[in-house]
């Protein structure tokens, strides 16, 4: 599991049958990188949400048929980072 912030929604008008109706988000980690998880959870812009990747992102949407291997699989209220300070999601920044 990793954490990540969520940028934006991803919003595609084609998209591969696997996929179904699932929502997307991008979401970027610590550096800036950027990746797309598929949402179940309804994570808004800014949240900080916890993933699941691999073959566990599949079980972490409710249905195995979704293809995907990043799956969003809760959102951050509360946490304390290694340097004891404390983060939360709603929309600030990491200590």
């Amino acid at each position: 599991m990793d954490i990540f912030q969520v940028e934006s929604p991803l919003v595609c008008t084609q998209r591969v049958s696997g996929l179904q109706h699932m929502s997307l988000r991008v979401v970027r980690d610590v550096s800036g990188n950027r990746q797309v998880a598929v949402d179940p959870v309804g994570a808004r812009r800014g949240n900080y949400v916890y993933t699941v990747s691999g073959s566990a992102a599949r079980y972490a949407t409710g249905d195995f048929d979704v293809h995907t291997d990043l799956t969003i699989g809760g959102i951050i209220d509360f946490w304390n980072n290694e340097s004891g300070a404390a983060a939360a999601s709603d929309n600030e920044a990491p200590a």
